[in-house]
């Protein structure tokens, strides 16, 4: 079976559109068709039906996206035992995270394991803990690094740092001046959040109505430097990880009695999938450098 044909179909089944799927896959609309046509000749059978707003699996297509999940998957297992017997210096590693990990724990970490080992290469994907997750569980990821608790039994978890959710407004923010806030100060704020869903935004909202304050969020982003251009910008408040605010000049923390938020981040990694000989080691070089 052509894995390019499938790696197409997949991108189709998975975007719900031709048109998304051609503008990722870096192709024109009809070349991407032809594709889904090859593959669906290969197979024997239609895969998807389109209509004005997408495309739809029929039940078919359903097996052949499971399916075809599982071969690249395989595929990818394959790469990596083959890396694996090439030894650890020409490894790969695939590991995502939020966008703390991804913009504040894993750029440092990284740079100081590739000293000693410059050929193994790293893929990064930044996204919330629960799509995180769901890679490492599906092998699409080797490594995650997640708020906990675990959602998947199927996943193991190394405890690696405990992080600090502080509350940050532009310096000359009048919350700014002098005194210690009670949480009451905050009413009538407007928030800028991360996404709806995301497991630090359920965290932060949770921590706000547990101290007696409905947050206000009035948009939501995913980046935390976007995040900080906005309480520059706009003047409204935002709660980040205080790893956030090193080399930060134009914004400053917010001391409010009665309200801390503090997560625990881990790595997890698959319980019944061997690790590649590159994976493990950054494992043991994120954990020895662990303050927890």
């Amino acid at each position: 079976m052509d894995l390019q044909l499938t790696r197409s179909f997949l991108t189709v089944a998975e975007t719900g559109s031709i048109t998304r799927a051609a503008n990722r896959l870096g192709l024109t609309q009809s070349a991407l068709s032809r594709r889904i046509q090859q593959y669906e000749e290969q197979l024997g059978a239609r895969l998807l039906v389109r209509h004005r707003h997408g495309i739809e699996l029929t039940e078919e297509g359903r097996l052949a996206l499971a399916a075809g999940r599982r071969l690249l998957a395989g595929w990818e297992d394959l790469k990596e035992e083959i890396l694996l017997h090439q030894g650890l210096e020409r490894g790969r590693v695939r590991i995502g995270g939020g966008a703390t990990a991804v913009s504040f724990i894993l750029p440092p970490a990284i740079a100081a394991y590739q000293r000693h080992h410059p050929q193994v290469h790293f893929q990064l994907k930044e996204a919330g803990s629960s799509e995180i997750t769901e890679d490492v569980r599906r092998g699409h990821l080797e490594l995650g690094i997640i708020t906990l608790p675990v959602r998947s039994e199927e996943l193991r978890a190394h405890p690696l740092m405990d992080d600090d959710i502080v509350l940050v407004a532009r310096r000359d923010h009048p919350l700014t001046r002098g005194r210690r806030l009670a949480v009451q100060d905050l009413a009538g704020e407007g928030f800028v959040g991360f996404e709806a869903g995301t497991a630090l935004r359920q965290l932060i909202d949770n921590a706000m109505r547990e101290a007696g304050l409905e947050p206000q969020v009035v948009m939501e982003l995913r980046a935390i430097p976007s995040i900080l251009r906005m309480v520059v910008t706009t003047g409204h408040l935002a709660f980040i990880s205080r790893l956030a605010l090193q080399n930060q000049q134009e914004v400053v923390e917010l001391k409010v009695r009665g309200l801390r938020i503090r997560r625990r981040l881990a790595v997890v990694s698959h319980r019944r999938r061997a690790l590649s000989a590159a994976a493990a080691a950054f494992v043991d070089h994120l954990l020895r450098s662990s303050p927890i």
